[in-house]
């Protein structure tokens, strides 16, 4: 797991989380909480969250957020940082004030923090995968529809790198792109898309960059003929990485064009695609099928 570290967080993720809990609380809450109603109104509760497997913590900077939210009474404690491993039993958070905004902020709370977590913990089970090999860990687009900018801190938090967070921040030229060329009339479809590579690089920001996807060796070897930062390499088996390294290398283009391997990288095939010498490798994973973490509220009524 990882160590403790400082994982910059900013507007965009607020900005995010307040547009998902504005949606949540509404969906959950609606008119008011009709069960909660029944419990005193000056009732006070003390509420820890607490992780009830190995975790690394993603979502705990966003629960005085939520606790407003519910009820500007609620005070929050945090325990664990973001991006830090917790154990099996450790006290995550800790919430005291009214037990009705409480309870009735419970099931939000734990959605957002569970389902970061999650990503975070499986990104950190990546990263330690990888490691020592010089291969950076890449989230992808496949993430939940409006939970981009939180996922993506998600795999941050667990020691991955974000990849381009939409279609209007890089250039990455798939394999739909390339056909579609093809079917415009194009003879040399890659051929074509370099020539048209010049006309986009202006439009991108300071982190923007010009990634071509490859399913071929051959089809690399045209690539790296181009003005390309990185080499998406799909679908490659390791022998077959190695190779595509190999070029690359040959054609004096180390520490000018990156690869990256991508495709249905599991968990288990990640050593063997790292010590192929990629720089970088894209997992859906993180994001698109992660099970969500383990964390639990225990209330104390006072």
């Amino acid at each position: 797991m990882l160590p403790v570290m400082a994982i910059p967080v900013g507007k965009r993720e607020f900005d995010n989380l307040l547009r998902l809990l504005a949606a949540a609380k509404d969906e959950d809450l609606g008119a008011g909480d009709v069960t909660g109603g029944l419990l005193p109104a000056d009732l006070t509760a003390v509420a820890r969250f607490v992780a009830r497997e190995e975790l690394v913590l993603c979502g705990g900077v966003f629960l005085p957020a939520v606790a407003e939210a519910y009820d500007a009474g609620i005070a929050t404690e945090l325990r664990v940082a973001d991006g830090q491993a917790a154990a099996a039993g450790e006290v995550l958070a800790r919430w005291s004030g009214p037990a009705r905004g409480i309870l009735a902020a419970e099931r939000v709370a734990l959605n957002f923090l569970q389902r970061l977590s999650g990503i975070a913990t499986t990104t950190a089970k990546y990263v330690a995968a990888a490691a020592g090999t010089g291969a950076a860990i890449l989230d992808t687009r496949k993430t939940t529809p409006g939970w981009r900018d939180l996922e993506k801190y998600a795999v941050r938090c667990g020691g991955g790198r974000n990849h381009r967070r939409g279609l209007y921040d890089a250039v990455l030229v798939k394999d739909n792109h390339l056909a579609a060329l093809a079917v415009g009339g194009s003879p040399d479809a890659i051929a074509e898309i370099g020539r048209r590579l010049a006309e986009a690089r202006p439009r991108l920001g300071p982190d923007g960059f010009v990634e071509v996807e490859v399913d071929t060796l051959a089809q690399l070897a045209k690539v790296l003929k181009l003005p390309v930062d990185f080499v998406l390499l799909d679908n490659m088996p390791p022998a077959e990485l190695r190779r595509a390294v190999e070029m690359r290398d040959a054609a004096g283009l180390r520490g000018r064009v990156g690869l990256e391997a991508s495709g249905g990288v599991g968990l288990e095939a990640i050593g063997q695609i790292a010590a192929a010498g990629v720089e970088r490798i894209s997992v859906g994973a993180l994001t698109h099928s992660v099970r969500a973490a383990d964390v639990a509220l225990d209330v104390e009524f006072a």
